[in-house]
Parts: C-alpha cells; sequence; structure tokens
C-alpha cells in the first residue's frame, strides 16, 4: 500500500472520510483535512515533548486533489526540527482512495508547536 519512496515521515493518524465531512459534491471539506493534520501534528508533538502542546503556526497548504467520501485520509508527520520550546512538523496527507491500494498525494504543510507546563506557559522540549 505505502511506497517508502513516496510517503515522507511517520503514519500518525489514519481516518475515513464521513458523508457528514463533505460537500454536495462528495468533496471532502479542506478545513476537515486541515483539523486531521493539526490532531495528528498534535500527537506526535506530545508524545516527542512527553507533555501538552498547542499549534502555533501552520505555514502554506494547498490542495493537489480532492479527498472523497469514503477514502482513508492518511496523515504521516516528521519532527524536522526542535528548538528550545517549538518543534516544526512536515506533514503529509495521502488519500487512499475507497476499495483500493492507491495511495495520492493530497495535500503537505508545515506546523509549529509549542510544548506548554501546567500553567498553559512555554516549556522546554526534552532531550530524546
Amino acid at each position: 500500500m505505502r511506497s517508502a519512496a513516496a510517503t515522507t515521515g511517520e503514519l500518525t493518524l489514519r481516518t475515513l472520510a464521513m458523508p457528514g465531512d463533505a460537500n454536495a459534491a462528495g468533496d471532502i471539506f479542506g478545513g476537515w483535512v486541515m483539523a486531521q493534520m493539526d490532531l495528528a501534528c498534535g500527537i506526535r508533538a506530545a508524545e516527542r515533548a512527553r507533555g501538552r502542546v498547542v499549534t502555533a503556526a501552520v505555514q502554506e497548504m494547498a490542495f493537489a486533489m480532492p479527498v472523497k467520501i469514503g477514502d482513508t485520509l492518511c496523515v504521516y508527520t516528521d519532527i524536522s526540527k526542535v528548538g528550545r520550546t517549538s518543534m516544526t512538523l512536515a506533514v503529509e496527507v495521502w488519500a487512499q482512495r475507497y476499495l483500493t491500494h492507491t495511495m495520492e498525494k493530497v495535500t503537505a504543510a508545515t506546523f509549529v508547536m509549542v510544548a506548554l507546563d501546567d500553567e498553559g506557559k512555554p516549556t522546554p522540549v526534552p532531550a530524546e
């Protein structure tokens, strides 16, 4: 299903695109796709930070093709940089087309996540 050369990063989230996530034409809303990317980044960054994280920034993203009802959305994340309190993640979204093994790249973006302490203030990301 996945070619090592095709995708970048670790498969962090898989979910099914449902009718409630789509417009009348059956295309999944871009905002829903972006929310799945944010969830995946939150999972990956929280694991790395061993604690709470928030999204600080999302850099440019463009959609190469639509996601359709029934497709499985596959979100890959790669922590490309770790700063003192922040992490930069490269994110790729691929659609596994309904009832096939066909994988098509839908979009990509860069997310910046910040580690927070119990009081909601930025805190250092621990060493690995």
